[in-house]
């Protein structure tokens, strides 16, 4: 099997020129490089990168649509990857031989016939990242981010992480032949998640801090070490995760759907869909936007304060706490490219409770797909969003899942054991989750056991049916 930065020359698989440059996202400056902290020498707002080749390119939208989905059939490195299946729309790298994938994206398209009947939205889907190689939407990016850190030449990536992040970047730097540093508070990331940083060879620093401390102590590691930053801010990371709207614009034959909801942390991903968005519409590649809508976590709700107190012109942070643990973030560092795209596709920005999370997270469970509590924000913030008339039944609507299920094994454990929240949860409330909860149950070794065990399940279904 070839390996990763093989080269497998086919028609149409070779790279773009590089023409990228950064350009702020107040000001507007052009610069032709970054520094470690990717923000703009002029203004100190947040970079990201641009092309002008993407806009003056001799491909027109049915020859890139056509390009793309021949490349599916392709068996060539670069092509197997659902992110550089895009290159024309990436920066492009020095060399094929530089790239570090683990063949990321290509992940399905799920209707939600149960939830579709329980919202009233006919036509309800979710776009399940959590299918990546690391098991979340951070491997889109971080292809792209290991590949441009690998070409500079770089022995050490870092990331600060709830999670997903640290798992994602230690096996691209494996990929690579590089080494990673990893920053995460200290007893507020899921074992299984710290568990993969570990397998794939990171260094992991526990810190007795929460995320936003983490974060601002690597700032000062990579001012002061040859380490390379492989955070959200980094612009290539969100380069790489543009590509989730190409890919599911592609799986919807380019009409769009007229909502796309996704979960807010550091704001990173909803920003980074946004902007291919935003891209896809000025090459015609569609004809109009959806409306991309942000969902948080009551107790990480910095963008929804931001934009109820603030006006969206500055950032409220917030003291975060939630047991969904990679949106776990209370000064996002993305908020203003976030507030951006909520403006420009006119999305949403709505907050759901710890009980909210639990009951969706299930009703996704229950659909046979799963996924981390975060994910599960969507499901519970299109419910608001329907009460208040934003998202109308008969429109087509797109939950983004970023993260596998088997990201938070505790969470769910706790959630049918019947012990994720501390306090008693109020009588309606019990009622509600009673029919999700499953714990397992012991029993003698014999067959009498286990019939009567399967007469009760009967008989629990029967009445919740009857409910």
């Amino acid at each position: 099997m070839p390996s990763s930065a093989a080269s497998g020359k086919v028609p149409g698989a070779t790279l773009p020129q590089a023409t990228f440059c950064f350009r702020c996202i107040g000001c507007g400056s052009l610069v032709q490089s970054a520094s470690q902290d990717f923000r703009c020498p002029q203004c100190a707002n947040l970079l990201e990168i641009t092309d002008p080749g993407w806009k003056s390119s001799s491909l027109d939208a049915g020859t890139l649509k056509s390009l793309w989905r021949d490349r599916r059939l392709s068996s060539a490195p670069l092509d197997l990857s659902g992110v550089w299946r895009f290159r024309e729309l990436l920066p492009a790298t020095a060399s094929e031989q530089q790239m570090v994938t683990l063949r990321e994206g290509n992940t399905p398209l799920y209707d939600l016939p149960q939830a579709s009947r329980n919202t009233g939205v006919a036509r309800l889907y979710a776009k399940h990242q959590g299918m990546n190689p690391t098991g979340s939407f951070k491997d889109t990016g971080m292809t792209v981010a290991a590949t441009f850190a690998r070409q500079a030449g770089y022995r050490w990536v870092a990331c600060a992480s709830t999670g997903n992040t640290s798992a994602s970047m230690a096996a691209y730097a494996a990929r690579g032949g590089m080494r990673s540093l990893v920053l995460v508070p200290d007893g507020k990331i899921s074992w299984s998640k710290l568990s993969q940083a570990l397998d794939y060879g990171a260094l992991t620093c526990q810190l007795r801090t929460d995320f936003d401390g983490c974060l601002r102590l690597l700032q000062e590691v990579v001012r002061r070490a040859p380490v390379y930053q492989l955070n959200s801010i980094n612009p290539f990371r969100l380069e790489g995760q543009k590509t989730l709207a190409f890919e599911l614009l592609e799986q919807f034959d380019w009409q769009p759907p007229d909502h796309i909801i996704v979960p807010g942390g550091n704001l990173g991903n909803s920003s980074a869909i946004g902007k291919g968005l935003l891209e896809m519409r000025d090459l015609g590649l569609i004809p109009r936007l959806p409306k991309l809508s942000v969902i948080q976590a009551e107790g990480a709700n910095a963008l929804v304060r931001t934009l109820r107190e603030g006006g969206g012109k500055r950032l409220v942070s917030v003291q975060a706490e939630t047991r969904a643990t990679a949106i776990r973030i209370g000064n996002p560092a993305s908020w203003e490219k976030a507030v951006k795209v909520l403006q420009a596709t006119g999305g949403a920005c709505e907050q759901v409770s710890e009980f909210e999370i639990a009951e969706a997270k299930a009703e996704i469970g229950a659909e046979g797909i799963g996924c981390e509590p975060a994910s599960a924000v969507t499901l519970a913030g299109l419910k608001k969003l329907l009460h208040q008339g934003f998202v109308k039944p008969e429109e087509t609507v797109v939950l983004i899942l970023t993260g596998n299920l088997l990201k938070d094994p505790d969470f769910t454990m706790d959630f049918h054991r019947g012990s994720l929240f501390p306090e008693p949860a109020q009588e309606s409330e019990s009622t509600k989750l009673k029919p999700f909860r499953h714990p397992p149950v012991v029993l003698d070794a014999t067959l009498d056991a286990v019939i009567a065990a399967l007469d009760e399940a009967e008989k629990a279904d029967r009445t919740h049916s009857n409910a």
